[in-house]
């Protein structure tokens, strides 16, 4: 059986660590739309008999009825394909969400927040469950025990794998040896955007990604998952759909003098046009940075954010035993930021500015 698996699309999100770049929001919107059309021209060429949708597929605080109409005009193309999607965090069964209010194409099937079983075929199940408020403790998955164990068992949901800290427990968290023991052969997994894979032929446990890349923490290549599930065996393949990356360049400004030299370095990058770019200057800094400035007088448009990680070039310590008007300074302020107090940034800023002026 061929299937494709997909998760965490999220239309008509507002992208934003990109928002203040021109239409580089909008934009981006836009190529959401491409790349589902890929996933269901790719269902469509291959004979697809199944498409996993693990949740998220929309934002419930930003969807727009067009945007539903699209996606489902897209279903309307693979009537002969299967589509099981269940509901996340950010797209919920809710009374006024489009999963509820909005007639899908009868090759779509939304699964709520009961374990449900559908029996596909003779010899295939899917085990289901949604998210019918924004957050979800405990869906019951642990304890589901399969009555067929010699059929085709697969297994759609949104949550967290073996999520430690407090904000995963809120969504839906699962254990990984748990989901394991049960026996399913694929299982189907969203809400974290990083591609995982367990490379257990017999018993598979799949993250597959965000397919669009939403910002700076989600490098690398975005895609979806492929497959064929057999009895015993199931093998899996990525497939890239988002054409761009976020990519980060870091650039050591220990020996820089100027700020001239800084944007010269970044406007020399060689960078691929379609990827947006983070440039990270890092090492110890000579010299003031204005982040604001540097970032209008860069060349590349598709240099989207310029962070600073440089630290202070002198030694604060070594210049406040000092018997001079810098050792005098910086112990006032050392004063005057505990009292006052001054994040570490704060201080460091205060300190830089002042004895760049005494220099």
């Amino acid at each position: 059986m061929k299937f494709v698996h997909i998760a965490d699309m999220h239309f008509d999100t507002e992208f934003e660590s990109i928002a203040q770049i021109n239409n580089l929001s909008e934009i981006r919107r836009l190529e959401q739309r491409k790349i589902l059309k890929k996933v269901i021209e790719y269902c469509k060429d291959n004979n697809t008999e199944l498409l996993l949708i693990s949740g998220d597929l929309y934002e419930q605080k930003y969807i727009r009825k067009s945007t539903i109409k699209y996606i489902n005009d897209l279903f309307k193309e693979i009537p002969d394909t299967k589509i099981f999607i269940s509901p996340g965090n950010h797209d919920p069964y809710i009374k006024n969400s489009y999963y509820n209010t909005y007639e899908w194409n009868k090759n779509v099937y939304i699964f709520k927040d009961e374990i449900e079983k559908i029996k596909l075929d003779e010899n295939t199940n899917i085990y289901g469950y949604g998210f019918t408020d924004f957050y979800c403790k405990n869906s019951g998955i642990e304890e589901i025990i399969l009555d067929e164990k010699n059929k085709i068992n697969i297994l759609i949901t949104h949550g967290s794998l073996d999520g430690g800290n407090d904000d995963y427990k809120q969504y839906n968290p699962i254990s990984n040896s748990k989901l394991r023991n049960i026996g399913f052969d694929y299982i189907a997994l969203g809400h974290i955007h990083k591609r995982y894979d367990n490379e257990n032929k017999t018993n598979r446990i799949v993250y597959p990604g965000s397919p669009i890349s939403m910002g700076f923490d989600e490098l690398g290549e975005h895609g979806m998952i492929i497959g064929e599930i057999n009895k015993g065996r199931t093998d899996i393949e990525f497939i890239k759909l988002d054409e761009r990356e976020y990519k980060e360049i870091e650039i050591d400004i220990t020996d820089f003098t100027s700020k001239e030299e800084i944007i010269e370095k970044i406007n020399s990058l060689e960078l691929e046009e379609k990827n947006l770019y983070k440039i990270i200057l890092n090492g110890f800094r000579n010299i003031e940075i204005n982040l604001r400035e540097i970032i209008s007088l860069v060349e590349h448009e598709n240099i989207v954010k310029i962070k600073d990680k440089t630290q202070i070039s002198f030694d604060i310590e070594s210049i406040k035993n000092q018997n001079d008007i810098k050792g005098i300074f910086i112990k006032r302020i050392l004063e005057r930021a505990e009292e006052e107090a001054l994040s570490k940034e704060e201080l460091e800023k205060a300190i830089e500015l002042g004895i760049s002026s005494l220099n």
